[in-house]
C-alpha cells in the first residue's frame, strides 16, 4: 500500500483563502493523503467556510485561539501518515507538490525536509519567485532555508518535540528546522515552483517582521550551544548585512530627490529647532 501523507492546515481568520488551499490538497497527483484542518479559534465566516468545504476534509480539530505551533501539534498528534506535510490555510500547493516531495525524502535518509521554489503572491497577483537556500544545519542556523509550508517524516517531529507552543508570533518554522537539523540531514529544494505563498499585510510573515528581533534574540538564546559552534559565521552573516544596510543608505541618501528633500526641508529644521 502506498505511504499515507497527512496534510496539517491551521486556520485562523482566512474564509477568503480556504477553498484555493483545500482544492490545491484535494487535487494532488498522488492520492493517498489524508485532509487535517486545526480551526485555531476563528470567526464565523471562516467556520461557515469549514463547514462548506467539509465533505473535502478527513479530520477537522477545533481550539481556542493557541497559535500556529499549538495548531501544527494538534493535527500532527492525529495524524495518522508517517509522512507530514504543513500547510499555511491562505497558501496552496501546485499539485504534484506530495508526490514529488515524497519521493526525494524516501529517496534518502539524509532528507530531513522538502521544500521547494514558490511564488510569491501579492494582491492576487505573482509579484516574485522565492528559491529557499536549502541544505545543512549550517546554513539553517543562519538564517531560515525553506519555506514554512513543507515535508518531513513524522518521527523525527516527534524526536524534537514538535513546534515550540511558546513561539507563537512568529518565527516558529525556523526554529523547529533547527532542531530537525540539529544532529545530521538537510532541506532539499525541489528546483520547481510547486507552492504559492500569499504575501499580506495581515500574514504571520508580516507581524512576525515587525518583531523580529525579539524573535531573533529568543532563537540565539535558546540554541546558544548551536550558535557557538557557528560563532564566525554568525558573525560574518551579521557583518555583511549591516555593510549591505549602510551601502542601501549611502545610495539613498546620493539620490537626487532626496538632496532635494533636505534643501526643501533644512529651513523649516530650523525654524523648528
Amino acid at each position: 500500500m502506498e505511504d499515507l501523507i497527512s496534510i496539517i492546515i491551521p486556520v485562523y481568520n482566512t474564509h477568503q483563502y480556504l477553498e484555493a488551499c483545500i482544492n490545491s490538497v484535494n487535487n494532488q497527483t498522488y492520492a493517498n493523503v489524508e485532509v487535517i484542518v486545526v480551526d485555531d479559534g476563528s470567526n464565523q465566516k471562516t467556520k461557515n467556510k469549514i463547514q462548506e468545504l467539509s465533505t473535502k476534509i478527513d479530520v477537522l480539530l477545533t481550539q481556542e485561539n493557541s497559535g500556529q505551533s499549538t495548531a501544527r501539534n494538534l493535527g500532527i498528534e492525529n495524524a495518522k501518515g508517517n509522512y507530514i506535510v504543513v500547510l499555511d490555510s491562505d497558501d496552496y500547493f501546485e499539485s504534484t507538490f506530495c508526490e514529488k516531495a515524497l519521493k526525494k525524502i524516501k529517496q534518502n535518509n539524509e532528507v530531513k525536509i522538502v521544500t521547494c521554489r514558490a511564488n510569491i503572491i501579492f494582491n492576487n497577483k505573482i509579484k516574485d519567485i522565492f528559491i529557499p537556500k536549502g541544505g545543512d544545519l549550517s546554513k539553517m542556523i543562519i538564517k531560515n532555508t525553506a519555506m514554512g509550508s513543507c515535508m518531513f517524516k513524522r518521527k523525527d517531529w516527534q524526536y524534537v518535540t514538535g513546534y515550540d507552543e511558546k513561539m507563537r508570533k512568529g518565527f516558529e518554522d525556523w526554529e523547529f528546522y533547527i532542531r530537525l537539523l540539529k544532529n545530521g540531514g538537510y532541506v532539499f529544494v525541489i528546483d520547481e515552483v510547486l507552492f504559492n505563498y500569499r504575501r499580506h499585510t495581515l500574514s504571520t510573515t508580516t507581524k512576525a517582521n515587525k518583531i523580529k528581533y525579539d524573535l531573533l534574540k529568543y532563537i540565539y538564546l535558546k540554541h546558544e550551544d548551536l550558535y557557538k559552534l557557528y560563532f564566525k559565521d554568525l558573525v560574518d552573516f551579521l557583518l555583511n548585512k549591516i555593510e549591505l544596510e549602510e551601502a542601501q543608505k549611502i545610495k539613498i541618501y546620493n539620490k537626487i530627490d532626496y538632496k532635494i528633500g533636505s534643501f526643501i526641508l533644512k529651513p523649516l529644521r530650523f525654524i523648528k529647532k
